[in-house]
């Protein structure tokens, strides 16, 4: 079984060395530009060289010829700009738009019958391009972004309270970024309700640091994120080649969903081999599912201001 992770830069390598980790799978290819084929060589060399170390036995190789490619099971694609300081995500639109367009064309020639899973931003507006550019089924097609917004929730909870992140079982739904949809109530520590442990104030100030976990790390370090990005991906792949029946929050398509129809947006999906393998609707209330539509129409503008922008063009 072939993984190909296209972008070799921060978060590509990390999601190809998450996945070499976990040895799962036969083969890596991490995939770049053709004036960084060399860089995607060394990238993919040093992972493995390392395999000694960790103890996994799956091939990492790099290039930019996407005929190293062909015949993958799964695809991530990390490729595109990463988010700079006073850089919002749509401002990524065209830019990130036209990249993970042309990946997508060029990688499924070769590999018809993948899944793709993209991180590239903004997040639910690239993994709609994936989906229109590739033709695959929508099944085949989602975004990791819950697994990775979950994760910082996780971990900042764990912060606070002092507990193991182990202990802590979450779920946010909606867009990635500004407006995703905290959902505290479905949050637990060990079994117990968060909301028994954690004053509404604190619970609320750390919802709200989850929401903008994206840009702390942007102003930290001057660019985005990647061991968490890269990780979260590699957990997805994994739920996948495994076919295990893992529930875990993802940029999913809409088919009358939580009264969603035609876009990608965060919810709780059953992953297996054949991607999405349901997708889970749990009751909100009133109030929740008001933001899950807000955060809905903030996607459906980027979306449409991406059409525009490639009609103008």
């Amino acid at each position: 079984m072939k993984v190909t992770v296209i972008g070799a830069g921060n978060v590509g390598a990390t999601v190809a060395d998450c996945v070499a980790r976990k040895d799962m799978v036969g083969e890596v290819v991490l995939i770049d530009i053709p004036d960084k084929a060399d860089y995607a060589k060394g990238k993919a060399l040093d992972i493995f060289q390392a395999a000694p170390i960790h103890g996994f036995d799956t091939r990492v190789t790099g290039g930019a010829d996407y005929a190293l490619t062909e015949g993958s099971q799964v695809c991530v694609i990390t490729a595109g700009l990463p988010r700079r300081p006073g850089m919002s995500r749509s401002d990524l639109l065209k830019v990130n738009g036209d990249i993970v367009r042309s990946v997508t064309e060029q990688f499924v020639k070769g590999s018809p019958d993948s899944i793709i899973v993209v991180v590239s931003n903004p997040l639910d507006v690239m993994t709609w391009v994936a989906l229109e550019t590739s033709g695959f089924t929508s099944n085949r097609v989602m975004g990791m972004a819950g697994v990775l917004d979950t994760a910082r929730y996780r971990a900042f909870l764990a912060m606070e309270i002092g507990c193991s992140v182990r202990d802590i079982q979450a779920l946010l739904m909606g867009g990635h970024g500004d407006s995703m949809v905290p959902l505290p109530r479905f949050t637990t520590v060990g079994g117990m309700p968060v909301t028994e442990l954690l004053p509404e104030e604190k619970l609320s100030a750390i919802v709200e640091r989850t929401k903008v976990g994206g840009g702390e790390i942007v102003k930290l370090m001057g660019t985005s994120a990647w061991y968490a990005p890269g990780a979260g991906a590699a957990e997805m792949v994994e739920a996948i080649v495994k076919d295990n029946g893992r529930v875990l929050p993802c940029a999913v398509w809409m088919k009358g969903h939580y009264g969603l129809n035609d876009l990608f947006i965060g919810a709780p999906a059953r992953l297996g081999k054949n991607g999405v393998e349901e997708i889970i609707e749990v009751q909100l209330s009133d109030d929740e599912r008001a933001l899950l539509h807000a955060s809905a129409g903030e996607v459906r503008k980027d979306i449409d201001a991406l059409q525009e922008m490639w009609a103008q063009a």
